[in-house]
């Protein structure tokens, strides 16, 4: 990991963003390790310090219990979970001295892309936490030891070997992972062409653009077709989506960077600050300056999981 502009840790000063550099020796993509190796890496406040990722990162724990927040919601991890924070999602540990186990840090692209796999490893709206029990549990943990002592034992293998096992095991993973999602039984569709190209467009386009025509033009879709998409695969409509990851990003900057309500609004699209502060207070129910004061007086985050 690399940490590539930030405050001071643990000074309260910003969202550190944290690249992903493989170290040498070490297949280009993927690392595993165990919780107590990321900690000595970690330079101190690192951990406890808001942190938006550009890559994935998988914890299986092992032992113990910690809090664990992102992007405003509180989670909390013990003995059996498995937490996954995907790219550009802020996360901030509670208490990483409290819990033991194994680390996986996975770069973008590093599953084969388009594939069914991938699909399911970069879909945001998959859950951040899961507690598979039984017979899943076990599977599960199983999947994470083997890609432990592959990618541990693997390094007399040729790198392209050893990188493609890897990947293959970490797909074992993800696969088990996301069977877990769904109720025994149910079929839950794929996601569409038209809400995964628009998916990435708002992700790439948001702060300049929150308008579903400026999209549907761009993409070559019809307005409707956007929202008809958008609401099979998300639940809500075209706009909708928009806003709310205008909503998100401005919420990490208010509570978690110095920036000024006004600068935030440019940041997230907004000419005018009167209009951004009217478009928070619709949305949250108080103004950016009293979401701000309620983050900074610690208030707990909801708390959230996913059993299975």
């Amino acid at each position: 990991m690399v940490k590539k502009r930030h405050d001071a840790p643990g000074s309260g000063g910003g969202i550190i963003d944290l690249a992903y550099r493989a170290p040498a020796g070490t297949p280009a993509g993927v690392e595993v390790m165990p919780v107590a190796e990321l900690r000595a890496r970690a330079p101190e406040g690192l951990l406890v310090s808001p942190q938006r990722l550009d890559f994935h990162q998988i914890v299986a724990v092992r032992s113990g219990a910690s809090a664990h927040t992102v992007d405003f919601t509180g989670h909390w991890l013990d003995e059996g979970s498995v937490l996954w924070v995907r790219p550009g999602q802020v996360q901030q540990f509670g208490d990483p001295e409290a819990i033991e186990g194994t680390v996986v840090l996975v770069q973008p692209g590093f599953l084969p892309s388009g594939s069914p796999v991938a699909a399911v490893a970069d879909d945001p709206f998959r859950p951040v936490v899961w507690q598979p029990v039984g017979q899943d549990r076990e599977a599960v943990f199983c999947a994470v030891g083997h890609l432990e002592a592959d990618f541990r034992t693997g390094a007399g293998l040729p790198a392209d070997v050893h990188a493609d096992v890897l990947r293959h095991l970490l797909s074992v993973l993800v696969l088990r992972l996301a069977h877990l999602t769904a109720p025994v039984g149910s079929r839950v569709p794929a996601p569409g062409d038209a809400f995964l190209r628009f998916r990435a467009a708002v992700e790439r386009e948001f702060a300049t653009s929150h308008r579903v025509a400026d999209y549907a033009r761009a993409l070559g879709y019809s307005s409707r077709t956007l929202s008809r998409a958008t609401t099979a695969a998300a639940g809500v409509g075209a706009k909708e989506f928009i806003d709310r990851r205008v909503m998100l990003e401005a919420k990490r900057l208010l509570a978690h960077s110095g920036l000024s309500a006004a600068r935030i609004a440019g940041r997230v699209g907004f000419d005018d600050a009167a209009n951004f502060s009217k478009f928070f207070q619709h949305r949250e129910g108080c103004s950016p300056g009293a979401f701000r004061a309620r983050m900074h007086e610690g208030r707990t985050p909801e708390r959230s999981g996913h059993s299975a």
